[in-house]
């Protein structure tokens, strides 16, 4: 008989996604994400750690301290630089992490100033309305130089946006626009990767509820710029012997993986994962019956690859729940929640 796990609550990890859904953290811009995550692990009576890049840190303490494992995930999302304060006082952007232009097209967005004000926005292209474009509209290739911020603000000029504080460089974050419907569904920008630190946070929260301790010493590590490709290229414990990186699941054509379970991929645009440790997953999945599946990801890098490709000295592998529609307006569902949190709880009791 397997190992009994400790009681995952899927409710209270979706209410945490939720509110952390709600916080802006694009890439370099997630201080107010990274302190709702210190109050939380604060309530909980851990006590969260910095690295010198600003990603955060926090142990729950083994049954066997000889040995510790890693626990990487990210909370560094997809947003936008200011690139240009155009004449008429528009904003032109400058991508920050990999996503279609098209899928930010009439998204609400804030600009955080300089000055440290907030400012609404939304994002338009140069060629918006159909009354005066007609036709153009629809064949306009959307990019850099086609798309647009309109900003809330009575602005006439670029000297009227540099007079509210604005300057090139601010950050630009996206609306989540975060729900939880009744039947379970969560739907929002940036399920990638917020999930799987609510997710982490639970877990922990699981353990200190019923009093229990993991086999070994587990470091959970939020990394703050994976979305640009070196998020845990430094900072793991060193004393890691295996990494386990949670990050979202790819759902969609020619994918096995679905909204309603875990996956564990054992490939993705890096390589393969570490085969013991992958197998080892398999068959704690099986094992406690857990809805999980197996698959490949072509178009994907996570917290490990960036790891291995810094020389980080542990095997490596990559589990995550579910997400619709990835980079772009995000879903899953409560169930693959609750299956991620249940297999990285049994990683966490057993050898």
């Amino acid at each position: 008989m397997p190992i009994p796990l400790p009681s995952f609550d899927s409710q209270a990890c979706a209410k945490t996604l939720v509110e952390l859904l709600s916080i802006p953290s694009p890439t370099g811009f997630t201080h107010y994400a990274m302190a709702y995550v210190e109050e939380k692990l604060k309530a909980l009576g851990l006590n969260a750690r910095y690295t010198s890049k600003g990603a955060l840190l926090w142990t729950l303490k083994g049954q066997d301290s000889q040995q510790a494992r890693s626990v990487a995930m990210h909370i560094d999302t997809l947003g936008a630089m200011v690139k240009e304060i155009k004449e008429e006082g528009r904003l032109k952007l400058s991508k920050i992490g990999g996503y279609d232009w098209s899928t930010i097209e009439g998204e609400y967005c804030l600009i955080h100033a300089s000055n440290d004000q907030i400012y609404s926005g939304t994002v338009l292209n140069t060629t918006q309305s159909a009354h005066i474009f007609g036709p153009v509209l629809a064949e306009l290739k959307r990019s850099e130089d086609t798309m647009e911020v309109r900003l809330d603000e009575v602005v006439h000029s670029e000297k009227d946006v540099r007079d509210l504080g604005i300057e090139v460089g601010d950050f630009i974050s996206w609306d989540s626009r975060a729900e939880h419907k009744p039947n379970g569904f969560i739907k929002g920008r940036h399920l990638d990767n917020k999930a799987s630190v609510a997710i982490c946070l639970e877990a922990s929260a699981a353990f200190l509820r019923q009093g229990l301790k993991p086999l070994y010493d587990i470091h959970f590590f939020v990394s703050n710029y994976e979305e640009v490709g070196h998020g845990a290229a430094t900072g793991i414990p060193s004393e890691t012997k295996e990494l386990l990186c949670l990050d979202m699941a790819v759902v969609g054509e020619g994918q096995q993986g679905s909204e309603y379970q875990v996956t564990i991929c054992s490939k993705d645009s890096s390589g393969p994962y570490d085969f013991e440790m992958t197998q080892k997953l398999k068959k704690l999945a099986k094992d406690y019956q857990l809805a999980a599946c197996t698959d490949i990801y072509s178009y994907y890098g996570s917290d490990a690859s960036a790891a291995w490709r810094a020389g980080g000295n542990f095997k490596a592998a990559l589990i995550g729940p579910g997400v619709d529609a990835s980079h772009a307006y995000e879903r899953s569902h409560i169930q693959a929640l609750e299956a991620t949190g249940q297999l990285l709880l049994a990683y966490c009791l057993n050898p």
